[in-house]
């Protein structure tokens, strides 16, 4: 069972904090953990709503993204609203630039396309490698998952261990959110959104991995559509064996 000391001297156990709202949440990883957290975000729906409770509960929070180098201009544009909403300075990790250069002159730029160990192999090389890079130092980080996301995310807590990297804590404030919360979180701040979300996309990653679906359909059925649904994942919130 986890077991922290919040920064007042109240303990609370994972167990009790399942029952907070998300800023509650927020509040008490940023007290216990801040300057040492920050949030992984990709500039999805759920991402922005938390970037805008995070700056409004410590405006100097650190936010980072992953940048594949394949990303739709859709993102960048969203990146730059939220550089000048919140007056935020976005720490951005890339792919090495020789593990890129050799991938993709032993399996070509679309490599994923042709198989699962492929498309696993650009994940590992742009976005997980980035990702360790970006968890140097802290001792917990903040995603935006939510549990109807995908079955792989049913059994998601709120504040978990993060065993795929070196144990720190993971903080998921969304996890119990639906769909519609999200949406009704970022109307009623006028959050600032990707525009492809307009367009059909409810989930948003590589430019070439990811399209438009059709009213109901799964959330996440654009991603690596040609893959089986129901165990897709980039890499990033798997555990390691």
């Amino acid at each position: 069972m986890i077991r922290h000391e919040h920064a007042g001297g109240i303990q609370l156990r994972g167990d009790e904090l399942e029952s907070q709202t998300a800023h509650e949440v927020l509040g008490w990883a940023l007290g216990r953990f801040h300057p040492r957290i920050a949030l992984a975000s990709s500039f999805g729906a759920e991402d922005v709503v938390v970037i805008d409770m995070l700056m409004r509960l410590e405006p100097k929070a650190r936010v980072f993204t992953l940048d594949t180098g394949r990303l739709p201009a859709e993102t960048y544009g969203l990146m730059e609203a939220i550089r000048e909403r919140y007056g935020l300075a976005i720490d951005v990790y890339f792919p090495r630039a020789e593990a890129v250069e050799t991938m993709v002159r032993e399996h070509g730029v679309n490599l994923f396309y042709r198989s699962i160990e492929n498309r696993k192999r650009c994940c590992a090389v742009r976005k997980v490698d980035p990702l360790e890079r970006g968890l140097v130092g802290l001792e917990a980080w903040i995603t935006g998952l939510r549990r109807e996301q995908a079955v792989t995310r049913t059994d998601l807590r709120k504040v978990e261990v993060d065993r795929a990297h070196a144990g720190i804590i993971k903080i998921n404030p969304l996890a119990d959110w639906t769909w519609d919360q999200v949406w009704a979180y970022i109307r009623a701040r006028d959050v600032p959104y990707n525009a492809l979300h307009d367009q059909g996309y409810p989930s948003i990653g590589c430019a070439p991995c990811t399209r438009a679906v059709t009213p109901g359909q799964d959330l996440r059925s654009g991603r690596w559509w040609w893959e089986t649904p129901e165990t897709k994942e980039c890499g990033l919130h798997v555990e390691k064996g």
